[in-house]
């Protein structure tokens, strides 16, 4: 028999078996390391010297260290993570919003300003139900401001 028959003899399935399971555990082991050290960082709540405090701990006596904040701080690990992606969706969606209206606003933001002019008093009654015709009818942007409104001759 050659070397590499012997080698499959002496290392049998079992012995694979277990070596993938121990293999698979250190990778599975690292990847939590690795989220406890970003939950670390990602906390608002914590203090400067708190994040430094757990870093140590979890790198100094890592398997102590991580099981410990797995017990302390474990269950809001998941919110933490969930509010971060959230707060990245709104982020991108608020980003997406804004390039597809072009630097413009919409019908809603002007119609929600000229109701503030008028409020205040800056335009009549009739001047603000012809700008907003003209929001709603989309020939233009509500254009009535406090200068306009007020100049003589109008």
């Amino acid at each position: 028999m050659s070397s590499p028959t012997y080698l499959a003899y002496d290392y049998p399935l079992l012995s694979t078996f277990w070596t993938m399971l121990w293999f698979f555990l250190w990778i599975m082991w690292f990847v939590l390391l690795f989220r406890i050290i970003t939950d670390i960082f990602r906390d608002d709540r914590l203090s400067g010297w708190a994040k430094a405090g757990w870093l140590v701990f979890c790198i100094v006596l890592p398997f102590l260290g991580v099981f410990v904040y797995v017990i302390a701080r474990g269950k809001n690990m998941g919110r933490r993570e969930v509010s971060q992606a959230r707060a990245q969706q709104e982020e991108f969606n608020a980003y997406i919003r804004q390039t597809a209206a072009g630097g413009r606003s919409s019908s809603v933001d002007e119609l929600a300003r000229l109701s503030e002019i008028h409020d205040h008093g800056a335009i009549t009654d009739e001047e603000f139900r012809r700008a907003k015709e003209l929001v709603l009818t989309g020939h233009g942007p509500a254009e009535h401001s406090d200068s306009t409104a007020r100049a003589p001759g109008r």
